[in-house]
């Protein structure tokens, strides 16, 4: 190691780190002066230990907390063989954020590749499994990077069964229980009260996914949340609102469609007729890249596990 500072932030707070490496390799760490070293292993391990290291002092010599993302990230897409060039610029460094944003499994990874690559991304999956977090932490990176002029979310209104009509309140004040996932998101990755200046100022818009026809968007990322319960009409209409300079991200979940019977899901639908473009990229997540908590990966795998077995 350069320095005793960069050798405690591989260490973590009481060998927090080291201790985690432990028990991933199944090898002994050890720490003398500025060195690390690994315990009698084989040379898969050692280059295992070569790469996590690796992994850690540049992303503290970068300035980054070695924290418990970081850990989790490093480890896990280790374990599923990624080679050490995939971990390159994995990261999602958003300007005046509190945290950078690490994938932590190789869809999430493939993820955060396609929102960089494509102009068009549809991500479908279990809920936990980091999908709009992820979208939302890509979105607030290129908006406050000046990439894109403003990030507009929307949301298709179902889940109550209610029009915006009867809710009480403003538009704002209307469509704000709807998308106050994508708020938490902001609020996670911005410092306290910076989302809602953005939102003031107009960098930030939501609006409710029917007040969008007629529009065409440009310079812009535009995020559609929950997607799988808007309709073919609304889907159609939401998508040919793209304009020039500007991103589409779309998220949903298929098995958790809230449609009345016999109305078909636009997401479904798109997601089969437009997989031959090559410029639109799908990934699909799986219960194994749920990181939300240990108890809810079990929870969509028992899920999964109950319909194989109706089926």
């Amino acid at each position: 190691m350069p320095d005793q500072d960069l050798l405690a932030k591989l260490c973590g707070t009481n060998d927090s780190n080291l201790h985690l490496i432990e028990k991933y390799l199944g090898v002994p760490v050890f720490t003398q002066g500025n060195e690390v070293s690994l315990g009698k292993a084989d040379d898969q391990v050692i280059r295992q230990f070569q790469h996590i290291v690796d992994r850690i002092t540049d992303e503290a010599a970068a300035g980054f907390d070695v924290g418990p993302d970081l850990m989790a990230s490093i480890l896990q897409l280790n374990q599923d063989g990624q080679r050490p060039e995939d971990f390159r610029d994995c990261g999602i460094i958003i300007s005046g954020a509190v945290k950078k944003v690490y994938p932590k499994t190789t869809n999430q990874l493939r993820l955060v590749k396609a929102l960089r690559s494509s102009d068009m991304v549809f991500c479908t999956g279990p809920a936990g499994s980091g999908k709009t977090f992820l979208m939302m932490a890509e979105a607030l990176r290129l908006v406050l990077s000046g990439q894109v002029r403003s990030l507009v979310l929307t949301r298709p209104v179902v889940e109550a069964g209610e029009s915006l009509g009867y809710l009480p309140g403003d538009l704002e004040q209307k469509i704000n229980p709807y998308l106050r996932p994508l708020f938490d998101v902001i609020n996670t990755l911005l410092p306290q009260g910076f989302g809602k200046k953005l939102m003031e100022s107009g960098v930030i818009e939501v609006a409710p996914l029917a007040y969008m026809r007629g529009r065409t968007l440009n310079n812009s990322v535009i995020l559609l949340d929950e997607a799988q319960n808007t309709t073919r009409e609304q889907m159609k209409m939401f998508l040919t609102r793209m304009g020039e300079g500007s991103k589409v991200f779309v998220t949903g979940d298929i098995t958790q469609i809230d449609l009345p019977q016999r109305t078909p899901s636009g997401l479904v639908h798109c997601l089969e007729i437009l997989k031959d473009i090559p410029e639109i990229t799908m990934i699909t997540m799986e219960s194994s890249d749920v990181v939300r908590n240990e108890l809810v990966r079990k929870i969509v795998q028992a899920y999964e596990d109950n319909k194989n077995e109706a089926e």
